[in-house]
């Protein structure tokens, strides 16, 4: 079995960026709640940097969210395409 591979072919996008001003948590705020540096979230919020699985889920567990709620092989819909789509159905 070869290794899983990343970056290009297989990115891993997160929605933390938007989780965080929904719940007005500043980097420093999400990094001191997960324990660690504030560069690390501005890194993973940028795609440059993919968390380790303890990490997911320590990010998880700060937004009281599954991991695939916040973590995604494919680009997330903006939020507001899924408000309209819910109430419109």
């Amino acid at each position: 079995m070869s290794p899983v591979r990343r970056g290009p072919e297989l990115p891993i996008h997160n929605r933390l960026s938007a989780l965080r001003a929904e719940r007005g948590l500043s980097r420093a705020a999400l990094a001191d709640a997960v324990e660690v540096n504030p560069q690390t979230i501005g890194a993973l919020e940028r795609g440059d940097h993919y968390p380790s699985l303890d990490l997911a889920f320590r990010l998880c567990a700060v937004f009281g969210l599954p991991v695939e709620a916040v973590f995604s092989r494919a680009p997330f819909a903006p939020s507001s395409t899924q408000v309209y789509r819910e109430a419109g159905a």
